[in-house]
C-alpha cells in the first residue's frame, strides 16, 4: 500500500513539474501574441501588451465657438459618421466630402495635397486661420493641417476627438502647419 501512495505522489509531482511546459493542443505558444480557444471553439489571439502609460492622458471635450459657422460642426458630424477605424490614407478627400455635404462650402476642392489644404480653403472658401496651436485647444468643427517633409494630414476636430478618414481621440503626430475656421454670417 506504501509503495501505490508512494508511486502515486512521484507521477503527480513528475506531472505538476512537466506542465508548465505543455501546450493545449494546436496552440502555439508566443510572446507576441496570446492564442486561445474562443466559445465556439475557433482559435483566435490578441496582442499581448507590455507597456502602458501610467498616467492617463486626459484631453479636455472641444468648446463650441459661437463665432464660427455652425455647419463646421455639421461637417465634423458627417465626418465621424463615414470615418473608419483606421486611416485610408485619404483624410483631406474625406474632409473635402464632409465640408462639401455640411454645406461649409459650395465646390469640390482642387488640391490633392492635405499639406495645402489651408491655403486652398482661405482662398477660395473665406476661411480664415485661427490663432491656436495646440490642436487640443481648437473649437468643435476646425479644420487642422499638419505636414512634416513627406507627408501631410488633415483633420477636423470633434467633440472628443478629430475626425478625417478615421476617428482618434488624439491629434496627428506631425507638426501642426495651422488651424482654420470660417467665420458665420
Amino acid at each position: 500500500m506504501r509503495r501505490v501512495t508512494s508511486l502515486i505522489f512521484l507521477c503527480a509531482g513528475n506531472c505538476a513539474l512537466f506542465a508548465t511546459t505543455l501546450r493545449a493542443e494546436g496552440l502555439q505558444e508566443s510572446t507576441k501574441k496570446f492564442i486561445y480557444k474562443d466559445g465556439s471553439g475557433r482559435v483566435t489571439s490578441v496582442r499581448i501588451i507590455h507597456n502602458y502609460w501610467t498616467r492617463p492622458i486626459v484631453h479636455p471635450f472641444a468648446k463650441i465657438d459661437p463665432r464660427l459657422d455652425p455647419k463646421l460642426a455639421r461637417a465634423a458630424t458627417f465626418a465621424q459618421e463615414r470615418a473608419h477605424a483606421e486611416s485610408q490614407a485619404h483624410c483631406w478627400h474625406y474632409v473635402k466630402h464632409a465640408l462639401v455635404a455640411a454645406g461649409v462650402i459650395s465646390s469640390y476642392p482642387k488640391t490633392a495635397n492635405a499639406a495645402e489644404a489651408g491655403d486652398e480653403l482661405m482662398r477660395s472658401y473665406g476661411f480664415k486661420r485661427l490663432p491656436i496651436r495646440d490642436p487640443y485647444a481648437a473649437p468643435v468643427g476646425a479644420i487642422l493641417v499638419y505636414s512634416n517633409k513627406t507627408h501631410g494630414h488633415v483633420e477636423i476636430r470633434t467633440k472628443d476627438g478629430f475626425v478625417s478618414d478615421y476617428h482618434s481621440k488624439f491629434r496627428c503626430e506631425y507638426p501642426l502647419i495651422a488651424v482654420y475656421g470660417k467665420f458665420g454670417s
